[in-house]
């Protein structure tokens, strides 16, 4: 089985979203999505070639041929780590959605644990794929998709059998809130969190316009916080805060 697979971007920066914000990471980005979400702002189709950055956190890219081969992703992580030592906390396996690429994780996933800690960025939609790759990964942090924020059909069932695996890791969930998010979506995501585990840090992350502002009015995201305690032990609101500092 190949170990090679094509990759849109691996590059160093801060964390900008969930409970790991502001620690920095290396980034492995995967192509492929299996939701079409009102709010994405992700390119999800691999590139002719994969942007790698030149230096970590210079944001100067440079291209290396598709398909990338696990050897030569494990010698830019490695030697990135060698010149910042400490610096990064972990890679994050990003997308995209990772996890359509399961197999592939399988093989790679084992072999960058030896280097850092493994974060895994997913729709929480998959978790067939989550039982193949639980063991290899430290944190997960899962999306629940509000139909009346995504614009996707409800997918509570998916969720809920995904964070029954997830929460065997150090796991966290943020939904994505909008102007026309309902109250009763957001506490059905609540109850259902509350289903495995009431102390699950729970993140409403708010829509970043286009122009860079936040989409929800503070007082609606006070409200939203304070209806999701009564539920939940660890609600926090959090923005995306890379788009704010403007790194990657």
């Amino acid at each position: 089985m190949s170990s090679a697979a094509p990759l849109i971007e691996l590059f160093s920066s801060l964390q900008g979203e969930g409970v790991l914000a502001g620690y920095r990471q290396i980034f492995i980005r995967l192509p492929g999505c299996n939701l079409d979400c009102a709010y994405c702002d992700t390119a999800i189709e691999a590139p002719p070639s994969c942007r790698v950055e030149r230096t970590p956190g210079s944001g100067e890219f440079q291209g290396i041929p598709q398909p990338v081969t696990l050897p030569t992703v494990l010698e830019i992580v490695h030697r990135w780590c060698m010149q910042l030592p400490n610096a990064h906390h972990s890679i994050s396996i990003t997308g995209g959605e990772p996890l359509l690429q399961a197999d592939l994780l399988a093989r790679w996933l084992p072999e960058l644990n030896i280097l850092l800690p493994i974060h895994l960025e997913t729709n929480g939609t998959l978790p067939v794929p989550l039982s193949r790759l639980i063991e290899h990964l430290d944190f997960i942090s899962m999306d629940i998709k509000l139909p009346t924020a995504a614009a996707t059909p409800a997918l509570w069932d998916e969720h809920r059998r995904f964070l029954e695996i997830a929460r065997e890791r150090d796991v966290s969930v943020k939904v994505v809130v909008g102007p026309l998010t309902s109250d009763q979506d957001l506490l059905a995501a609540a109850q259902l969190v509350a289903g495995q585990d009431d102390e699950i840090p729970f993140i409403i992350q708010p829509v970043t316009d286009r122009d860079g502002r936040v989409a929800v009015a503070a007082g609606r995201l006070l409200h939203l916080q304070a209806l999701v305690s009564r539920t939940l032990a660890d609600v926090r609101v959090l923005p995306q805060l890379h788009r704010f500092l403007e790194v990657l």
